[in-house]
């Protein structure tokens, strides 16, 4: 169930309290759909009364006061949801960014968490920042994942060169590699890092730029994004089959 198809759902169950056609099963469902989208990236784009009604009761002592009449309180419930409806139809977030946010999710680094949810929040309003954050996010994953190892990558290294250590360590160079397919879809996750890294430096807002400004658009926001988030997730799913050849490596 997508943001918009809970959001709706909510709605609905507060419009049958406020008309007493709700069911006994209402409130339940109610508490458990409330806590998804409390705990989702746009918690903030949320009706207020869902952010302060914990349960059906508590949104009736609420509902009750704005009016005596049905079709008020449908209206002020429609009204109320509507801005809701309009942010999360417009971000139409995919199912792709749910992946990459339970994988990211498993991680212990609330930084890298913070960091994929920014980009996500930032793609349609502020595609500069999301580009920088995009790369942010492959470096921070680099970053842990050589942490992990153990591996030293000095105090200033540039994307690339993370990219570079790492690979080489989960074994993901193009060069480590005889079969040609593999060299060439290696070679591809090479050079969206590189790709990531450049326009970041060319258009994202991390950088001043000069007196001519170029300036992405959301779609380019969102293919970077992406890219990252999926690159990501790639390594980490790499490293977790590593860490566990290691682990049987070390117990025997």
């Amino acid at each position: 169930m997508d943001q918009v198809e809970k959001l709706e759902l909510s709605q609905n169950i507060l419009l049958a309290r406020a008309t007493h056609k709700h069911q006994e099963s209402d409130d339940k469902q109610y508490q458990q759909l409330r806590n998804d989208m409390l705990n989702s990236t746009s918690q903030k784009f949320l009706p207020s009364m869902v952010k302060t009604s914990r349960n059906l009761d508590q949104f009736w002592q609420f509902i009750k006061s704005k009016s005596d009449n049905y079709s008020d309180r449908r209206t002020f419930i429609y009204t109320e949801f509507q801005p809701s409806f309009d942010f999360f139809e417009k971000s139409n977030v995919a199912p792709l960014d749910n992946v990459i946010k339970d994988t990211i999710l498993k991680l212990d680094s609330t930084y890298i968490q913070t960091t994929w949810d920014k980009a996500l929040e930032r793609r349609l309003d502020d595609p500069q920042g999301a580009i920088t954050l995009a790369r942010t996010l492959i470096e921070s994953t680099c970053k842990h994942i050589l942490d992990e190892l153990e591996i030293d990558y000095g105090n200033s290294p540039d994307i690339n060169q993370l990219y570079r250590l790492v690979s080489k360590e989960l074994n993901l160079s193009p060069s480590q590699h005889t079969e040609q397919v593999f060299k060439q879809i290696l070679g591809g996750c090479s050079s969206i890092v590189e790709g990531l890294g450049a326009l970041r430096n060319k258009v994202g807002d991390a950088h001043g730029q000069g007196k001519v400004n170029v300036k992405p658009s959301s779609r380019h926001a969102e293919l970077a994004v992406n890219l990252a988030g999926t690159m990501a997730v790639f390594l980490f799913t790499t490293w977790g089959f590593k860490k566990k050849s290691l682990e049987k490596i070390t117990q025997r």
